[in-house]
């Protein structure tokens, strides 16, 4: 690849430049000065030798070469538990060792592992040409053992509806799909299973893979390994809906050869290593996945080589980190645990809740990679938990804007969401931030498809990385107390009361607003002090100054715990979970439930029926999937949430507040819609209970929400 590294003077490096370059005649590399005894080089020095010393193309070429191992010659994989997977991560774990990271470790854990070595389809098309279309996997188990002849037959969506009347018993059933609007893979798939396909063949219509007609997809599954389901392009399928429609029959007979194996108790690998600070046991922890789908240049691959790429470049500009900073390749990310909702961050969860909870309490910062190698927008943006957006905000004033790269700047958005491995990192306690990518059209385009490949590549969007989170890492090094933040979440937490509905509901919110107020009022007081001591340090660090910051870090331990505690207590109680994974506070569940149920009374008293269906009853709960699928698919993806153990839920555990059952009410009040002058009012019984019910949750939420936000002040004060 051709190096693309722009240079800049010193004299551009006022605080925190983003633009890497090596020493020349306009830049002279800084030399060690020799300093008093008690006394070490100004801080300033490290970030600059740091920018001079970090490689774009060196983080390029080791991003390319994860390619090299694969469960699917023909489109990649590298997957859980997988062979392609585990020699990969020795690949990573050798590499740490080569540029002097220590102390490199192998942290095994149980995986549900999968091996997707081939789905090819062969069919005649209209013109008579056989047509070879190759397929995408999930995470199923489905042996054709060579090549068998099956029928494939059409069925829309694959909704209850749509396959209602049709033969699909041991047939291919091939459905559109777009699982960013309307459902996720799982449903069709279990829906058909129900009726015996054999598997279904789903074709992205929209929502992902947009980038190209030709492009596949691949999700995690989210259900059971026996009911399985492939990916097919928007090419290969026009081509095979005309042949179909050119059937007599409506079927068609076609060659598959496909193999993708699941298998249960399995084993992946983490690897990590450090660069030994002062303090071996405070940590600043950063990570990315080295798991994908397809080649998985942006997802994860660019992730792994930013991480070893910010790792070589301390090293080799010879920075002495104040704490012990922890490099961190996770597997199992994209999918390791079967027939769970929450079957993603597996190894990110297992890393810290089960292989290393003592990182908890000892870790300042835990910064996550993912697609960094793409300018996903015109700003670059910092997602992190609450407590985390102040300090980051005022970090990101602190860059100078570029004009090749993110020309509006640098924001910080908050809270973290589900999609990554930092959401696990947070709720075990760790603070945690992520470059963030969600937003972007990158999402609807190349991800998760073959086309997020190396001509995706944006190295000016991978050298800013490589400078603002090598940077952003020696500034946390620099600061004595974890700097959180905890009046954000509580103003978030005020923001997200509905007065209105709290007064619909006979439930008083003045409790809870009380100590929110109160409360912020005593954070505000200790970050005065965390801000005080934190100056003071990074004034002492920047003159060289050893004894004086050291005795500062020192006295402040117990400080630094006491924060991290009340952090692990906050996420603890407060972050809850939708049923489509979204974080929420949890008074947010019942209010969301009461505002929809008694609109959806209020419509039906009036005699209207349409808008509790169109407008309201869908907000409930998962009662989306209601309207178009059967009630045993339904009750089961209901109850796997509800009622499965721990290992399975992992980072979901306890994060649903509660379910409201609508099926029935809604399938009755379709039929009715259709009838003239219809009686609703056995409908408008069961909603009137289910919204008690809530009312009732929505009070109780709130009392123990309240007293935990009392709890939260008591932890900070004893902080004052």
């Amino acid at each position: 690849m051709k190096k693309i590294v722009s240079c800049l003077t010193l004299s551009m490096l006022v605080g925190m430049s983003l633009v890497a370059c090596a020493p020349t005649e306009e830049t002279p590399e800084v030399k060690e000065e020799s300093v008093e005894d008690g006394k070490t080089a100004p801080v300033t020095d490290g970030k600059e030798q740091y920018l001079s010393a970090v490689d774009v193309e060196y983080a390029f070429d080791f991003t390319k070469g994860l390619e090299e191992y694969k469960t699917n010659e023909k489109l990649g994989y590298r997957t859980a538990g997988s062979e392609a997977e585990r020699k990969t991560g020795e690949k990573i774990g050798e590499e740490m060792k080569a540029i002097g990271l220590v102390e490199v470790t192998k942290d095994k854990f149980k995986v549900d592992s999968w091996e997707f070595e081939k789905a090819d389809l062969t069919f005649t098309d209209v013109e008579g040409k056989e047509h070879l279309a190759v397929l995408g996997g999930y995470q199923v188990n489905f042996d054709t053992k060579g090549v068998k002849e099956l029928e494939v037959v059409y069925a829309g969506k694959g909704t209850a509806a749509d396959l209602e009347g049709l033969d699909i018993k041991g047939k291919l059933v091939l459905i559109d799909i777009n699982q960013r609007e309307e459902w996720w893979i799982n449903y069709p798939a279990y829906q058909a299973h129900l009726k015996g396909a054999a598997a279904v063949i789903a074709v992205q219509e929209a929502g992902y893979g947009e980038v190209d007609p030709d492009a596949l997809n691949a999700q995690d599954i989210c259900g059971p390994d026996d009911a399985p389901a492939f990916s097919m392009s928007q090419t290969d399928a026009g081509n095979l809906k005309k042949a179909l429609e050119a059937s007599e029959t409506g079927s068609l007979t076609v060659k598959f050869d496909a193999k993708s194996t699941v298998k249960m108790d399995g084993e992946s690998y983490n690897y990590y290593g450090k660069i030994i600070g002062k303090d071996p046991d405070s940590y600043i922890l950063l990570s990315g996945h080295y798991d994908s789908y397809f080649a998985g240049f942006q997802d994860d691959n660019a992730a792994i080589g930013l991480l070893m790429g910010i790792a070589k470049g301390m090293i080799d500009s010879g920075y002495q980190p104040e704490k012990t900073i922890i490099f961190n390749a996770l597997a199992a990310e994209e999918w390791g645990v079967s027939n769970s909702r929450y079957d993603w961050s597996t190894g990110a969860y297992n890393q810290i809740f089960n292989i290393h909870p003592e990182w908890v309490g000892k870790t300042f910062a835990n910064m996550n990679f993912e697609l960094p190698a793409f300018e996903h927008t015109t700003q670059d943006e910092i997602r992190s938990v609450y407590e985390l957006n102040n300090y980051l905000t005022e970090f990101a004033k602190e860059v100078p804007q570029l004009s090749d790269v993110y020309k509006d700047g640098i924001s910080v958005v908050s809270p973290l969401r589900t999609w990554s491995d930092d959401f696990s990192f947070g709720i075990a306690g760790i603070p945690a931030l992520r470059n963030d990518f969600q937003d972007s059209e990158f999402m609807h385009s190349h991800y998760h498809s073959q086309f997020d490949s190396e001509d995706a590549f944006n190295a000016e969007a991978l050298k800013f990385h490589l400078n603002l989170y090598g940077l952003l890492t020696m500034h946390y090094d620099q600061t004595a107390i974890v700097p959180l933040d905890f009046t954000t979440r509580l103003h978030a937490m005020k923001e997200k009361i509905d007065t209105a509905v709290f007064k619909q509901a006979s439930v008083a919110p003045e409790s809870l607003i009380g100590e929110i107020d109160r409360v912020a009022t005593l954070a505000e007081e200790v970050n005065a002090k965390v801000a005080e001591v934190n100056e003071e340090y990074a004034a002492a660090l920047k003159k060289g100054d050893t004894d004086s910051a050291k005795n500062l870090y020192e006295e402040s331990r117990e400080l630094n715990s006491g924060l991290l505690a009340a952090f692990k207590y906050a996420e603890d109680q407060f972050v809850r979970l939708t049923w489509e994974d979204e974080p929420i506070f949890p008074h947010e569940h019942a209010q969301n439930n009461v505002k929809n149920l008694a609109a959806s009374i209020a419509a039906l008293d009036k005699g209207d029926i349409t808008a509790p269906l169109d407008e309201y009853l869908y907000e409930i709960d998962n009662n989306w999937y209601a309207y178009d699928f059967e009630k045993e698919v339904y009750d089961y993806f209901t109850d796997y949430v509800m009622e499965a153990p721990k290992e399975k839920l992992m980072w979901g555990a306890g994060r649903i507040v509660g379910h409201e059952d609508l099926f029935d009410t809604i399938h009755s009040l379709k039929v009715k819609k259709e009838q003239a002058n219809a009686d609703v009012s056995v409908e408008i019984s069961t909603l009137t209970s289910a919204l008690e019910r809530q009312k009732a949750l929505l009070d109780k939420t709130v009392t123990d929400e309240a007293a935990s936000v009392k709890k939260l002040g008591e932890l900070l004060a004893e902080l004052k």
